[in-house]
């Protein structure tokens, strides 16, 4: 039988792109760092992101039926452990604004508002399928996570 840690030591070498997502509930912001976030699908266009059930930003999400993507940059180490922690006031230090109703991260080159298109259990976490309707980009190398350890891709950082 497949142990819990063999399986994740095996799945930290799987580098992920490093976002964060929020949500408002009556206007008070909440957002924490995911690594699980893929594109699923261009028509209609949809994102899934993958939410422990211990998280404190999930109610929000199924109350409102709404949040946004943020999607970090290389040298953004210090917003994705920021809203990674546990009980911290993760808005206080982090330039951010509400756009479309939901806080976007300032500093974050990619933005994406999502509707809950559905929310499927998925043993430890809850699956969420997210209908895009507003998105914005700006060049820069990604942030990901492998190994425990943030970085980008080095191919493209190199790049002019």
């Amino acid at each position: 039988m497949l142990s819990e840690s063999t399986f994740r030591d095996l799945m930290a070498g799987v580098c992920g792109p490093v976002t964060v997502v929020t949500t408002t509930d009556n206007h008070i912001p909440f957002g924490v760092t995911v690594s699980s976030f893929a594109s699923l699908s261009l028509a209609p266009p949809m994102i899934s992101v993958a939410l422990d059930h211990r998280s404190g930003l999930l109610p929000a999400i199924l109350s409102t039926e709404r949040f946004g993507v943020n999607v970090l940059a290389s040298g953004h180490d210090r917003i994705a452990i920021t809203f990674a922690q546990r009980g911290a006031d993760r808005f206080a230090d982090v330039p951010w604004q509400f756009d479309n109703d939901l806080p976007r991260l300032s500093e974050a080159p990619g933005w994406l508002v999502c509707h809950l298109h559905q929310a499927i259990d998925a043993g430890d976490h809850i699956l969420l399928l997210g209908e895009v309707t507003a998105a914005e980009t700006r060049r820069a190398a990604p942030l990901v996570y492998g190994h425990r350890t943030f970085g980008t891709h080095s191919a493209y950082a190199d790049r002019p």
